[in-house]
């Protein structure tokens, strides 16, 4: 068990720097809304340790994203909204309530296998939406996540109520009709950008749903191809500049030569 001294120590590190008198002008001066983009960029710097597999710098960028938390139930107890024990509790009650093949287990829950946990979980989430007013299954979804995130989010969101295709043919059939629409709106002698602007968008959605449906986060395959592309291409830069050239300076053909051989290199190299 985690002893609680640490957390309180940081608790009060967090009091004394909002105490109206003593504390720090800029933590007094700051706000849910002024606080919310550092929690995002916390949180994808615990994401960038993660891929560099960095754990020395995860534990620290852990620790900046923790810091966020107990800066929210902090300003939260100063407005009588909630501290950081009812965050504590209302996640625990959550965890508790959506694992009962852990927490209230019988004959019926004893067994289970991920799949079946996994669909335990998504139905006790559709439940607690259900039991609102004016129910929506796209309820809740927040309006800021990253665009393919929140795609994703949407659609898997849509087949828990049974609205999805059950094979892959007519989804890959629609990432082909997305594409001949982006290209007829693209060849039209006069184009209308908010109309392309809004195919472009369809094609995007669709090839979500091709990635969820095939089992991998759009999100997460994006950010791998931009690895892999920006390593590439740092490669392409070396090899030009071996060459004497600048980027400015070389042909398309050039640049082109240098990414396949890079290519190559890669192949080789994973044998």
């Amino acid at each position: 068990m985690t002893s609680t001294v640490p957390l309180q120590r940081l608790l009060s590190i967090m009091k004394t720097l909002r105490d109206p008198l003593a504390g720090c002008p800029w933590d007094k001066a700051q706000s849910f809304e002024t606080i919310a983009p550092y929690t995002l960029e916390e949180t994808y710097e615990v994401l960038d340790a993660i891929q560099r597999q960095d754990f020395a710098d995860l534990r620290d960028e852990l620790g900046d994203l923790l810091f966020q938390v107990v800066f929210y139930a902090q300003m939260g107890s100063e407005q009588g909204l909630f501290n950081f024990d009812d965050i504590c509790n209302a996640i625990s009650d959550k965890l508790e309530r959506r694992h009962p093949h852990i927490f209230d287990a019988d004959e019926n829950t004893v067994g289970k296998d991920q799949a079946q946990v996994l669909l335990d979980w998504e139905k006790g989430k559709t439940r607690e939406r259900a039991d609102k007013a004016l129910y929506s299954a796209l309820d809740d979804i927040p309006a800021t996540l990253p665009a393919l995130m929140k795609a994703h989010k949407i659609q898997k969101r849509c087949a828990n109520v049974g609205f999805d295709w059950d094979t892959l043919g007519p989804v890959l059939d629609k990432v082909y009709e997305e594409i001949d629409e982006v290209m007829f709106e693209a060849k039209q002698a006069v184009v209308d950008q908010e109309k392309l602007g809004e195919e472009i968008g369809d094609l995007l959605f669709a090839t979500v749903n091709l990635s969820r449906h095939l089992g991998h986060k759009a999100e997460s395959a994006l950010q791998a191809a931009n690895i892999k592309f920006e390593r590439r291409f740092r490669q392409v830069e070396q090899i030009i500049r071996d060459r004497g050239l600048t980027m400015d300076d070389a042909s398309l053909d050039q640049m082109e030569d240098a990414w396949q051989q890079v290519k190559l290199l890669e192949k080789s190299t994973a044998k």
